[in-house]
């Protein structure tokens, strides 16, 4: 199977009894955390709160079942809960179930074609800031819930979200707000206290009899959405129309971009955790293949849960046997307490979710990166942040890598440069001098020959430094030191040519040395190689120098 070979298989190798204990206890801790969250998450998405239970079930199964990690929990996660929200009110379930489909098999050929390794390149500007995006979206989406504003529905634009919420600010309910810091105060001060009970779980379980017992006023999932349901989903075929599938194409995108970058990133999690390393382009057909299974059963898409995981690895989980125990043990949840559920107070489940939120936000990491990063990273991280908040995410994580493309072009452009090894002052002489020692050869040539150092990767954005080569009357060889070139590209390429006519017309010898792979080989496809012959390529200046010794007569 090669590449392509769920960690299961390889796991199941000598898999021992003690293992299986530790696996079966992990995987149920993982389900108790994911109980909560899963509701939550769905309801923040717009969906029913069973549909993110179904989600943890069917898509952490099969996340287990075929992933490229031994130990990446499936379920619906925080960073798609604004592209989903976005797809159910433009769209309905109907919609959602089509597009989890489409990113599902985006995700699976991006696994083919070996994608995954092709992740790694975002800079961590673009994910700090569409994270933080994602998070301003759900606590802005909390708002309604927590204070219990009299709000017939949210807005899915933020720049309409906001002046909605503050019209309905006067109708805040003072008992739904009391709960709502109730549970914000368990949610920040159990985890200092003992960090190994899930703190959301723990919210609900204190408040939940404590608001029944009290017989207070605030709404709960029952009073919402009704009787929940108890039972596993049946499969459904979604509607499906060419103008839906093109009108979806880039909510699908988006989705399948974030299940990607959030499912690798939780892989990688793991993998520091445990000294493992995962298979990402297997991850990706596993959440590919997970999302289609949801789609055609009604659930949340799902992605690899960064806290899940890392509870279940330190819990002793070390295969995807605790995955799949992860999803019995929901299933279990749903078929016999899902009517408990109903009595959750809403005000608790929007508490959770803004904890959620805000450690989403990074706070710390944007304020050190404000302070200590150069001024163009924090730029990255502002523009990927407002996009997300404004426009979408897809459209945050483009603005993000074509700013980040921009400026990585900029630095490079600056770094890279030609000097003329001739006519330097005694100062820099003595400061090269150390630090080259092939100067004190260079700086005796005889005036019709010149050599120039090149520094830097030559590219389209810094061509213009080859403005710098002048080509004098009297020369009759021009050496150009490439040592310090580490890549070259066609544009380059295009001015070296440039040059070698330039300097053939003249009746000058061009001589290059010091070059290293990339350079040499984008040189040879392009041609320029043959052009200037072998006997014009030397290993250093000092072959070069004694070449053009050769072809000007002076070695006689």
């Amino acid at each position: 199977m090669g590449d392509f070979q769920p960690k299961i298989l390889e796991c199941m190798k000598g898999y021992s009894t003690r293992q299986l204990v530790k696996d079966i206890f992990a995987g149920m801790l993982v389900a108790v955390i994911a109980f909560p969250l899963s509701v939550a998450l769905a309801i923040s998405s717009g969906l029913s709160p069973e549909r993110g239970l179904y989600a943890a079930i069917i898509g952490g199964f099969f996340v287990s079942l075929f992933g490229g990690s031994k130990v990446n929990i499936g379920g619906i996660t925080a960073a798609t809960v604004m592209t989903v929200f976005t797809i159910v009110d433009s769209y309905g379930l109907s919609g959602l179930a089509v597009a989890s489909v489409m990113a599902g098999l985006m995700l699976i050929l991006m696994g083919i074609f070996r994608l995954g390794a092709l992740l790694k390149y975002i800079p961590r500007t673009i994910t700090l800031g569409f994270t933080a995006a994602i998070g301003v979206g759900i606590l802005s989406n909390q708002i309604k819930g927590f204070f219990g504003l009299s709000l017939e529905s949210v807005p899915v634009k933020m720049t309409e979200k906001i002046p909605a919420l503050i019209l309905a600010a006067p109708t805040a309910d003072l008992y739904a707000t009391l709960v709502g810091l109730a549970s914000i105060a368990i949610l920040v001060i159990l985890p200092k206290i003992n960090d190994r009970i899930p703190n959301s779980l723990a919210a609900i379980l204190i408040m939940t009899p404590l608001v029944k017992l009290l017989d207070l006023p605030v709404s709960t999932i029952r009073s919402v959405y009704g009787e929940l349901p108890s039972h596993f989903p049946k499969p459904e075929l979604p509607a499906v129309s060419v103008d839906l599938i093109v009108d979806l194409l880039p909510s699908a995108v988006t989705l399948a971009i974030l299940i990607a970058i959030v499912s690798l990133l939780a892989c990688a999690v793991t993998d520091g955790l445990m000294g493992e390393k995962h298979n990402s382009n297997q991850e990706l057909i596993a959440e590919g293949i997970a999302n289609i299974f949801c789609g055609f059963f009604g659930a949340a898409p799902v992605a690899g849960a960064v806290a899940r995981a890392s509870n279940n690895v330190k819990n002793g989980g070390r295969t995807p046997i605790a995955g799949i125990v992860h999803s019995i043990t929901v299933t279990l949840i749903l078929l016999f307490l899902m009517p408990l559920a109903g009595y959750i107070p809403m005000p608790v489940l929007s508490a959770v979710l803004i904890v959620v939120a805000v450690n989403m936000l990074n706070i710390k990491e944007f304020i050190h990166i404000g302070k200590h990063a150069p001024k163009s990273d924090f730029l990255v991280l502002m523009l990927t942040l407002i996009s997300g908040i404004l426009v979408d995410l897809l459209f945050a994580v483009e603005v993000g890598i074509v700013a980040a493309a921009i400026l990585f072009m900029k630095r490079m452009s600056d770094v890279a440069t030609i000097q003329n090894y001739i006519g330097e002052s005694e100062e820099t002489a003595n400061e090269l001098e150390p630090l080259d020692p092939e100067y004190s050869i260079i700086k005796n040539l005889p005036e019709h020959t010149m050599v120039y150092r090149l520094v830097g990767p030559m590219f389209f954005a810094a061509t213009e430094n080859f403005e710098m080569i002048v080509t004098p009357e009297t020369l009759r060889c021009l050496i150009l030191q490439m040592r310090s070139v580490p890549a070259l590209d066609g544009a380059a390429v295009s001015h070296l040519d440039h040059l070698y006519e330039k300097c053939r017309a003249q009746g000058i010898e061009l001589i290059l040395c010091g070059i290293h792979p990339q350079p040499l080989q984008v040189m040879k496809k392009y041609g320029l190689t043959d052009k200037l012959g072998e006997d014009h390529l030397c290993k250093n200046v000092i072959a070069a120098i004694d070449r053009a010794k050769v072809l000007t007569g002076e070695d006689r």
